[in-house]
This record gives C-alpha cells, structure tokens and sequence, in this order.
C-alpha cells in the first residue's frame, strides 16, 4: 500500500514557490512594459491634454481585456482538468 499523504520535501516546495515568485516578476515587468507602450499610444491618439478622459478609457479597455482573458483561462484549465 502505497502512502500518498506524503508531504514534498522542504527543497521542492521551496524551489516551487521561487520559481512562481520569478515567474510573477517577470509577468509584472511584462505589463509595465505594455502599460508604458499603451499609454504612448493613447498620448498620440489624444495628445497630451490633461484631459482625464483617455486614462479612464484606457482603464475600461484593460479591465475588459483582463476580464475576457481571466474567464478563457480558467475556461481553458478546466477543460484540461476535465481531459486529464
């Protein structure tokens, strides 16, 4: 009979985290990078007014974006968890 309540060793655990750590840093780094990009783009397309008008459309079109991808990837892990 086989133990499968065995907990991973404190090595295993401890390198997953760190590389979940690195991988969430590098995905921030990633959308500081778009985010500077995209506000750029908005300033040519709306000047540099002080207008606080683009910065509110451009928060609606992330948050709408963040949302559409956040729904296909949970949709997606569960039809791989399904297939597993």
């Amino acid at each position: 009979m086989v133990d499968e309540t065995k907990e991973e060793p404190l090595k295993v655990v401890a390198l997953d985290k760190i590389a979940a750590l690195i991988t969430a840093a590098f995905g921030l780094v990633a959308a500081l990078a778009w985010n500077a990009a995209i506000i750029a783009i908005f300033k040519e397309i709306f000047g540099e007014a002080d207008s606080i008008v683009p910065l509110v459309i451009y928060a609606v079109l992330v948050t709408i974006a963040a949302v559409i991808l956040t729904i296909l990837v949970a949709r997606a892990l569960s039809n791989a968890r399904k297939n597993m």
